[in-house]
């Protein structure tokens, strides 16, 4: 392995120290507790919308319902009047007066039955509009809802943007005059290990990953040069010794 200059490969543990502080950052930001409250909403107002269309289109049909209920007991309690006013007249004779008499009892009979029906149109047509109030309730609710945690949202993404390019500045004068091959190496390792590179050793333990390292590796550690670059056997991540 070519050396690289201890002072760099410490610096390293600070550059790493630094992406990892990025990595959780990008963490929060991906999963901040409202952005998944905020996708639940979005699958609720969903459902609740497509619930409004149905119900609007209900309470459309039960108004034609009503109307129709309404037309038709008009109609009957006009003929009623009608045939009452002539008989009470008298514009019929005898027999007339008598068949008339018997379908303005029949007329009474149709019209309380059309009313009843009337009644029920207009007490399904009102809680039919109660369903469709509720479901309006709800969307505003949900409304104000979505609102105030995109606010709340909005507001801790910019607070982890704001940190995320704090800590990118600080890594940037981290990595200025770094060893360019050691560097390059630093990031090959990150993105085979999940962002993890570099490990300090203290003796034969590392961190912040406790390795079990080899005896032949423990004593590869003590024996190598200042500017030796060492890797571990299983992983590759370069280890920085802490106790020169």
């Amino acid at each position: 392995m070519p050396p690289a200059p201890h002072l760099d490969q410490r610096r390293l543990l600070d550059v790493q120290a630094l992406d990892t502080q990025l990595a959780k950052l990008a963490h929060a930001k991906r999963t901040h507790p409202t952005i998944a409250a905020l996708a639940e909403l979005d699958g609720r107002a969903a459902d609740l919308h497509r619930a409004a269309v149905l119900q609007t289109s209900t309470v459309a049909d039960l108004k034609r319902a009503l109307t129709k209920a309404e037309d038709d007991v008009a109609q009957v309690r006009t003929r009623r009047e009608r045939d009452q006013q002539r008989l009470d007249a008298g514009a019929f004779d005898a027999k007339t007066s008598q068949a008339v008499t018997a379908e303005l009892g029949s007329l009474a009979r149709r019209q309380s039955d059309l009313e009843d029906v009337e009644l029920e149109a207009m007490e399904a047509l009102e809680a039919a509009d109660a369903d469709l109030a509720s479901i309006r309730e709800q969307e505003g609710a949900i409304d104000a809802d979505v609102a105030r945690l995109t606010a709340e949202r909005d507001e801790a993404l910019a607070e982890l943007t704001r940190q995320e390019e704090e800590i990118a500045a600080r890594r940037a004068v981290a990595v200025d005059g770094i060893d360019a091959a050691l560097l390059a190496l630093y990031e090959k390792v990150r993105r085979q290990n999940a962002g993890l590179a570099v490990l300090a050793v203290r003796g034969s333990t590392t961190e912040p990953v406790r390795l079990d390292l080899s005896l032949s590796e423990v004593a590869a550690i003590k024996a190598a040069g200042p500017d030796e670059l060492l890797r571990d056997e299983e992983h590759g991540y370069i280890l920085v010794r802490l106790d020169d």
